[in-house]
C-alpha cells in the first residue's frame, strides 16, 4: 500500500508540473494572465484527478501482477502433481519398479536406440508354497525381499520391471552376453542369500530362476519375451536357481 501511494503520488505531482508547464507557456501566449486562482486550479485539480485514479490503477495493476504470480505458482503445482501421478501410474505399488505397460514401453524405446542390450525375466522359484503356507501377507513381505535383491544385482543404468504376480524383467541397457550373465548371476546370488524366516526363525530359503536373451535392435517385444521365456522355463526344467543366457548356463554353486 506504502508503494502505491508513493507511486501514484510521483504521478499526481508530475501532472501538476505539467499542468502549470501548459498553463504558463499557452496561456500567455493567448494573451490572457495567469492569477491566483488559474494557480490553485492548476495544482488542486490534477492532484484531486490524478492522485486517486493513478492510485486505483497501480492497485490494479499489483492485484493483476500477484494474481499471475499466484496462477504461475498453481501451474507449476499442478504440473509437478501431473508429473507424480504419470510416474506413479507407471509403478508397481509394492516393489517401485515400473509396472507390466511400463516396462514393455520401456523394452520397446531401449532396444530401438541401442544395437546391444539384453532382457531377462526372473521368477521366484516355488513362490506359491510361501503364500500356501504362510499367507499372502508373508508372501508380499518375500516379494519386496526379492524385490530389492535383484535392485542390488542390476547396474544403476539398468531398467526393472515387475511383469507378473512373482515375475520380474530387467532391461540391461547396452550388456554384452557376459554382462547380461554377469549381471544375471549377480542377482542369483542376492536372492539365494536373502535370510528369510517368516514363523518362528524357520528359515524359508528363496531362490530364482532366470532366463535372458540378447536384445537386437530389428526384435520386437513379443520375440524378446518369448526368447527370455524360453530360457526361463529351460532353467526351471533343468532343477531352477539357475541362469540361462542365450546358450550360456549359470548353475549355483
Amino acid at each position: 500500500m506504502k508503494s502505491i501511494f508513493v507511486r501514484s503520488g510521483l504521478v499526481a505531482f508530475g501532472a501538476v508540473a505539467g499542468s502549470l508547464l501548459l498553463v504558463i507557456t499557452i496561456v500567455p501566449a493567448l494573451g490572457g494572465v495567469v492569477d491566483g486562482n488559474a494557480w490553485l486550479m492548476c495544482i488542486i485539480c490534477p492532484l484531486a484527478t490524478a492522485w486517486p485514479a493513478s492510485a486505483f490503477t497501480f492497485w490494479q495493476s499489483d492485484r493483476l501482477k500477484q494474481a499471475h504470480r499466484d496462477l504461475a505458482r498453481v501451474h507449476a503445482q499442478l504440473a509437478a502433481a501431473h508429473r507424480r501421478l504419470a510416474e506413479k501410474a507407471q509403478r508397481d505399488d509394492m516393489t517401485g519398479m515400473l509396472n507390466r505397460e511400463a516396462f514393455f514401453a520401456a523394452l520397446d524405446g531401449s532396444r530401438r536406440k541401442a544395437d546391444r542390450g539384453a532382457l531377462l525375466i526372473i521368477d521366484a522359484d516355488h513362490f506359491k508354497r510361501i503364500n500356501d503356507n504362510f499367507g499372502h501377507l508373508t508372501g508380499d513381505d518375500a516379494l519386496q525381499k526379492i524385490a530389492a535383491a535383484i535392485s542390488r544385482g542390476v547396474r544403476s543404468s539398468d531398467i526393472l520391471g515387475r511383469i507378473g504376480g512373482e515375475e520380474f524383467g530387467a532391461i540391461l541397457v547396452g550388456a554384452s552376453d557376459e554382462e547380461a550373465a554377469s549381471v544375471a548371476e549377480r542377482i542369483r546370488s542376492e536372492v539365494e542369500q536373502i535370510h528369510f524366516a517368516p514363523v518362528d526363525d524357520a528359515v524359508v530359503r528363496l531362490t530364482v530362476s532366470i532366463g535372458g536373451t540378447h536384445c537386437p535392435p530389428d526384435g520386437t517385444v513379443p520375440e524378446l519375451m518369448r526368447a527370455a521365456d524360453a530360457r526361463l522355463y529351460e532353467a526351471k526344467r533343468r532343477g531352477r536357481n539357475l541362469v540361462i543366457i542365450g546358450e550360456v548356463m549359470v548353475r549355483a554353486a
